[in-house]
């Protein structure tokens, strides 16, 4: 279970969103509730949060887009992050990667 003060309280969707954002696809947000965000055609439900918090994403005008849906891209600082999180993703164990993705 996430805790409300963690800085990142599910580790597992927030690679899943960085590795969707780092391959071109965009943070969609429609509305003003968790289950609002979206990524790729998946929900997002916390992943948002930090990475607005830390300036990983920034919000940019889609003349494409739908009235009232807010657009995001990785920022120079984000698509570094990405990088380095994907990196070290990649040498935590097997397990260790499967229990956050069960525990968050």
């Amino acid at each position: 279970m996430a805790h409300a003060n963690a800085v990142i309280p599910d580790r597992g969707e927030f690679i899943d969103v960085l590795r969707a954002m780092r391959r071109g696809h965009v943070l969609v947000q429609a509305g003003d509730h968790a289950g609002s965000w979206a990524v790729d055609g998946g929900r997002v439900f916390s992943a948002y949060d930090p990475l607005l918090r830390y300036e990983l994403v920034a919000e940019y005008e889609n003349p494409e887009g739908f009235e009232h849906v807010h657009y995001f891209r990785l920022t120079e600082r984000g698509r570094d992050f990405a990088d380095r999180a994907f990196a070290a993703w990649r040498q935590r164990p097997l397990l260790e990667r499967l229990a956050v993705r069960l525990v968050g």
